[in-house]
């Protein structure tokens, strides 16, 4: 079980990297690269390709701006590809979020919030579980945490 984590500038590791960090707290592989879909189009294609021969099943991709590198990937595969929008501080990545999730009719790409590459790991793991089924343990196990921690904080309170 392996996604493939792209990203199209430096400057985004560390909101990238919370994907990483959800694969690792899971046990699923990754790789990840920098890589731009408008200056090195070509390069993108061969670690695309390179990415289906090594065994990613799920392909994580975060852009700014006006946010091509998810549908590019999507172009190039038939893997699931979940869009990571990522503000590029012009108007708080809306124009990211816009652009990815507007895919055109049969090419999509499955899309998360905006900076939230989290999200992006935790739906790699849920595509993932459907074909590994200690994965799918794990993430019931996490969502049975999830369930107690919310449980232990509750108080009753008045409202008034």
């Amino acid at each position: 079980m392996k996604v493939t984590i792209f990203f199209g500038s430096k400057s985004d590791t560390d909101t990238m990297k919370k994907a990483a960090a959800v694969l690792d707290e899971f046990g699923v592989a990754y790789s990840s690269y920098v890589v731009s879909a408008h200056r090195s189009g070509e390069l993108l294609a061969e670690l695309v390709a390179e990415a289906e021969r090594d065994g990613t099943e799920v392909i994580i991709a975060g852009a700014g701006l006006a946010a091509h590198l998810p549908g590019v990937v999507a172009s190039m595969t038939t893997l699931p590809v979940i869009g990571v929008p990522l503000d590029g501080g012009k108007v708080a990545g809306l124009d990211a979020l816009l652009s990815i999730v507007q895919m055109p009719k049969q090419i999509p790409v499955a899309t998360v919030g905006v900076d939230n590459a989290a999200n992006a790991g935790y739906l790699a793991c849920s595509i993932l579980s459907i074909k590994y089924p200690e994965l799918k343990e794990r993430l019931v196990a996490f969502r049975q945490r999830l369930k107690d921690e919310a449980r232990a904080g509750l108080t009753p309170r008045a409202l008034g």
